[in-house]
């Protein structure tokens, strides 16, 4: 693997090493309460940790650069608790914009959007369709929530589907990344509105259904999380880290090889 970390390049050190196969990584967190037993920085850490492992697992002749982790994100859902840091939609929306716009202007054509954090969805499309429109940039956009499944995961299908934040899946990658930084102690599970107040509706929910509400936290479960941590434990960590990583690296090795000519208006 050919992995450079961005910024502790030299101006002449990036020039020299820049070509046309190269991809640039923007790994996307956020600060934002993850109930009584998760750190605010939860996103970041799981974003860090799984391009971490996922750099390991590139083949020596893939090309990344690796740049800084945008810690925090778009999280105006969470607003309402304490500890949460948010920018509004269209400046996150900006933020992502002109930081491709600096990654293009190097002369990087490949960029891959990696977030651990739901929320930064919407302003990470806009962003992308704007960076592919206004300098053809190859922007792909990845969030490990859409990534399949772990293969090992023996969860109830109720808590892979509705256990959005602060959850099993968060709780069990942070007890591989960060272990010390989870209180077993308060993990609870805090059932989603999905399958209390609306388990009668067929069309209509939070996710997963043909029809979504716009929610705050407080709306899927008053503490603001759901999902059932207790079914979180280590050794699962360390095989869905193991998961999503292979995914992720697929996805860089596949973005290294996409044939940019199929696209319109490239050189």
């Amino acid at each position: 693997m050919q992995i450079s970390d961005w910024g502790r390049q030299t101006r002449d050190q990036l020039t020299a090493q820049m070509h046309d196969a190269q991809v640039a990584l923007l790994p996307l967190g956020a600060i934002e309460q993850h109930g009584p037993h998760l750190p605010l920085a939860t996103d970041q850490i799981i974003a860090d940790g799984l391009v971490n492992e996922a750099i390991s697992q590139l083949d020596d002749q893939i090309a990344v650069w690796r740049l800084p982790t945008l810690p925090i994100g778009q999280g105006v859902e969470h607003a309402r608790h304490a500890g949460t840091l948010s920018l509004s939609a269209a400046t996150f929306e900006s933020v992502i914009y002109e930081l491709g716009v600096s990654v293009a202007r190097t002369g990087v054509k490949r960029l891959v959007l990696f977030s651990a954090h739901g929320g930064n969805s919407a302003a990470i499309e806009n962003a992308a369709l704007e960076l592919r429109q206004d300098y053809d940039l190859l922007v792909v956009k990845a969030c490990y929530f859409n990534f399949p499944a772990p293969p090992t995961s023996e969860w109830p299908a109720k808590e892979c589907r509705e256990g959005l934040h602060g959850g099993a899946l968060e709780t069990t990658l942070m007890l591989h990344f960060a272990p010390n930084m989870v209180n077993p102690s308060a993990c609870q599970h805090w059932p989603s509105i999905d399958e209390t107040a609306l388990a009668g509706f067929q069309y209509l929910g939070a996710e997963h259904r043909p029809a979504r509400f716009a929610w705050l936290a407080s709306d899927i479960n008053p503490a603001g999380v759901c999902g059932d941590a207790r079914l979180a434990n280590a050794a699962d960590g360390e095989a869905f880290a193991r998961h999503y990583a292979e995914v992720l690296a697929g996805i860089l090795a596949e973005t290294a090889a996409f044939p940019l000519a199929h696209l319109s208006h490239f050189d």
